[in-house]
């Protein structure tokens, strides 16, 4: 009878990662903004000087892609060419120019006693990071991971296997000459899922997780991870276009929020309309929707101003459909709405359009959603857009993270008491 030791050999190998990553996430802590910088801009140097390699690697994956039943979007969110080797290179810059967040003083007050207190940004440790087959979030997870203070652990789609490889090849390698520890920046190499698993249980090396993907792999990342996971689940957006609207601008907004990138989590899948602006509204904004071959399920009241709609059921409310479709509905009130998004949105982006400040003051209380707009489409939820610099996702939870998680959202604090020979009576 053979015997196989492949469980354990993996098992093995992802334990080596995590305390290659705790190692180097100990002595990151060390490290000056400087060198995290140099380290920053010299890979962006090293990545263009690398162009034909990673274009080469690049190809390899392009290839196989059909293979792994990607779709001709999907192949072309993998294709690299010189032009998105220079835009990773520019973001790595970006990160590079931002205000390094760990050491940061957050409070600090002195007790009558004359006890000072401070209250100080400090790296989470290691971040495990789990994505999609897009090889530019490779550098940026990376950029990111490392600018605020912790060692990372990278674990992409199997379709950009060779692209990421080559990518975090010139990462260590500029790291080893800048003085980057060891294990600051690792890649999971193998395809084998259970390696996900292995890493999930490692809490004692690991301090979190964050996974960037189908909701699929999300669940299965909170079911069996030991340590904190940052993550939203899906992105089910909604727009409220209130009684006292302007036509024009919540058209624009709707249509933009919709159709201006389908495939994202912070694009509108869900319309709501006052029914007191159902009748001029609705024609109107259905004609664009139209134009953008988009198909409209909508309720019975809305039915009513949208020849070709079709009837929507409440799983359509419920959905993220992440392409050419939108639910509509028409209620008769803003508290309506408002409860109609807690019900059955994900927390994610949520907008109104209204020319009454309180309608929107109560929207923006009421709605629970990690970024609410006013009069704006739902597709700035980003970090880029907030001004953030780059954002290794975002979060719909409610502790530690919630939005775009930038460079700050990868840190927590710790309190510094300084005394001269104080005790407790």
């Amino acid at each position: 009878m053979s015997i196989t030791l492949k469980p354990l050999d993996l098992a093995q190998e992802c334990r080596l990662i995590g305390l290659a990553a705790k190692s180097a996430s100990r002595q990151l802590t060390m490290l000056d903004t400087a060198v995290k910088n140099r380290w920053l801009v010299d890979s962006a140097d090293e990545l263009m000087e690398s162009v034909d390699e990673i274009v080469a690697a690049n190809a390899l994956d392009i290839a196989a892609a059909s293979s792994f039943g990607l779709s001709e979007s999907a192949i072309d969110r993998l294709r690299l060419d010189k032009t998105r080797v220079a835009q990773i290179a520019t973001g790595l810059r970006e990160v590079a120019a931002l205000p390094d967040p760990v050491g940061e003083v957050i409070d600090g007050f002195t007790r009558p006693g004359g006890l000072q207190i401070l209250k100080r940004r400090v790296a989470l440790g290691v971040v495990f990071f789990i994505y999609e087959s897009r090889p530019n979030v490779t550098a940026d997870a990376a950029a990111i991971c490392v600018k605020s203070g912790n060692a990372v652990i990278l674990r992409g789609g199997k379709e950009a296997a060779h692209s990421s490889q080559k990518i975090v090849e010139v990462l260590q390698a500029v790291g080893a000459r800048c003085g980057l520890p060891e294990g600051a920046v690792q890649l999971v190499k193998t395809a084998d899922r259970d390696a996900v698993g292995h890493l999930l249980k490692m809490n004692d090396c690991i301090d979190v997780t964050i996974p960037r993907g189908g909701e699929s792999l999300i669940r299965r990342v909170v079911s069996e991870a030991t340590m904190p996971v940052i993550k939203h689940y899906d992105g089910n957006c909604h727009v409220f276009v209130d009684e006292s609207a302007d036509i024009d601008m919540a058209v624009k907004i709707v249509v933009n929020a919709k159709c201006q990138r389908m495939g994202v989590c912070n694009a509108a899948e869900s319309l709501i309309v006052h029914e007191k602006i159902a009748a001029k509204f609705l024609p109107a904004v259905a004609k664009q929707l139209r134009g953008q071959g988009i198909e409209m399920r909508a309720d019975d009241r809305a039915s009513k101003y949208i020849e070709d709609a079709i009837p929507a059921t409440e799983q359509d409310y419920r959905t993220e459909y992440l392409g050419p479709i939108i639910s509509i509905v028409v209620l008769d009130s803003l508290a309506e709405a408002c409860d109609h998004i807690n019900e059955y949105g994900s927390h994610h982006s949520d907008a109104i359009v209204t020319s009454d400040l309180q309608a929107a003051e109560r929207f923006t209380q009421a709605v629970d959603s990690s970024a609410v707009m006013v009069n704006a489409s739902t597709r700035f939820n980003d970090g880029n857009v907030f001004g953030l610099g780059a954002e290794i996702g975002i979060s719909t939870d409610k502790f530690h993270a919630r939005g775009p998680c930038g460079l700050r959202e990868l840190t927590t604090y710790k309190y510094i008491v300084r005394g001269n020979g104080h005790i407790r009576q």
